[in-house]
């Protein structure tokens, strides 16, 4: 005969509530920052045996001039929305350590008792479905993180392409704001000059409103590059994790070279197993395949199992056995879930077909549009000289007062502007080839390197 059980005491039922409890989480209130988090120049915020960049070779890094690949570098690992989006993969992370873990076993407890004797019963339970359901919701959770990880990297390479097309536009202001004080200057002493002689009555004034015309809209032009360069100062400073009055002292010419045909198609027929958008879309369509499988794993009865053991009040009788309850398939056979998890995949499976085709579809615009500026640039470039030789020529033939200085201003004026048009259709073209590699998630170069 077995022996009886007795109801623990309330020293040992808190001794029991203790051990239950004594692996708790705490709770501890953190306040939202009141200010900002910004720094005053650009810092290195990982040792710098980890500071590089996918897809990038080893580079020397100078705090003292920023070349394209510190800038780069510094955007991925200083902007403060990647800061922000690295933390999801600790919560992806946290997503799977749930999925692997299994429901908690029930233990139950009732107390009865008559005029002759105590009893009650004492049940321990576990969920069985729980079991069949635990690899697919692990798989689920295990291509999910990979999702956020990939997700991540494509937001990193979006950050850094960013950085690159801020650097190329500022290091061609700098180049177009000679180019244009230069011109301002040239028109400048020209409309003084003829300003001058027609309070001797040597010039009309036509001829001097037409020069204070052309000033007038060089230093529209030049006023509006000052707001440019201020705007982008301000969006590198942004990327870079600097407060907005932070000076970059950027260094280092830039070139991208172009894709030919036989790259420009090899890569765009690999898209799919490169870039790191369609990567992530790839593991989350994974994870829900996985949660699709663990919701028809789900439509078998739900079954819990465990031991009870009982002691009768009246009799005084101990028993002892399995205990085993089963879910009715009647109403619910979790077609509902399976429906929706259906439906999820459909709609996943169209996001990634619809971003596919935009991914060739954008590759395609920005190569055809780099090619029409590569095919201006060359005859630009073809004429510039013939320009500098004629520019060249007036200027001495004006210092030897063989030339008239309207006819010098023209031709000076006409080359300075063909030099801002060249340094803007170039800067154009090195940013467009600059995003063609990212969209089709070619490595990174270093433009020292290029051809």
């Amino acid at each position: 005969m077995m022996k009886s059980f007795h109801i623990p005491s309330r020293k040992y039922a808190a001794l029991l509530l203790a051990l239950a409890f004594s692996g708790c989480a705490t709770y501890h209130p953190r306040p939202l920052p009141t200010a900002p988090d910004l720094a005053k120049t650009p810092q290195l915020t990982v040792p710098a045996r980890q500071f590089w960049l996918p897809g990038l070779p080893p580079h020397p890094v100078s705090l003292n001039g920023l070349d394209e690949t510190t800038v780069m570098t510094l955007a991925v690992f200083n902007n403060p929305g990647l800061k922000a989006a690295r933390l999801q993969a600790g919560v992806a992370g946290a997503q799977l350590l749930q999925a692997g873990l299994l429901p908690n076993p029930q233990l139950g407890a009732t107390f009865a008792s008559s005029a002759l004797n105590y009893g009650g019963v004492l049940a321990l339970s576990q969920q069985i479905q729980a079991l069949l359901t635990r690899g697919a919701a692990k798989a689920a959770a295990r291509a999910a993180g990979q999702q956020v990880n990939l997700n991540i990297l494509w937001q990193e390479w979006q950050v850094a392409e960013q950085a690159r097309e801020l650097f190329i536009q500022a290091r061609s202001d700098s180049h177009l704001q000679r180019v244009l004080t230069s011109t301002r200057s040239l028109l400048a002493n020209r409309y003084h000059r003829d300003r001058a002689a027609m309070q001797r009555g040597n010039a009309t004034v036509g001829v001097v409103a037409a020069d204070l015309n052309a000033l007038v809209n060089a230093d529209t032009s030049l006023r509006a590059l000052q707001t440019e360069v201020s705007l982008n100062r301000h969006q590198l400073n942004a990327l870079l994790g600097l407060r907005p009055d932070a000076h970059l002292h950027l260094i280092g010419p830039f070139a991208m070279p172009a894709l030919s045909e036989s790259q420009f198609k090899a890569a765009l027929a690999s898209l799919p197993r490169r870039r790191a958008d369609l990567l992530a879309l790839q593991a989350g369509y994974r994870s829900q395949e996985e949660s699709l499988r663990g919701a028809v794993l789900a439509q078998f009865p739900a079954l819990t199992a465990g031991v009870e053991l009982e002691r009768d009040p009246v009799e005084g009788v101990n028993s002892f056995g399995p205990q085993v309850t089963l879910a009715l398939p009647v109403f619910n056979r979790n077609q509902g879930q399976i429906a929706i998890q259906r439906a999820t995949r459909a709609v996943l499976w169209q996001t990634y077909q619809a971003r596919l085709d935009a991914a060739q579809n954008q590759a395609d615009q920005v190569r055809k549009a780099a090619q029409i500026m590569a095919a201006q640039l060359k005859q630009l470039d073809a004429r510039l000289p013939v320009l500098e030789q004629s520019a060249a020529a007036a200027r001495r033939n004006y210092r030897r007062f063989n030339l008239d200085a309207s006819l010098y201003v023209t031709l000076e004026s006409n080359l300075l502007a063909k030099q801002a048009q060249a340094i803007q259709l170039r800067a154009s073209l090195d940013s467009a080839r600059s995003a063609l590699r990212t969209l089709l998630g070619l490595p990174f170069s270093d433009p020292s390197n290029a051809p």
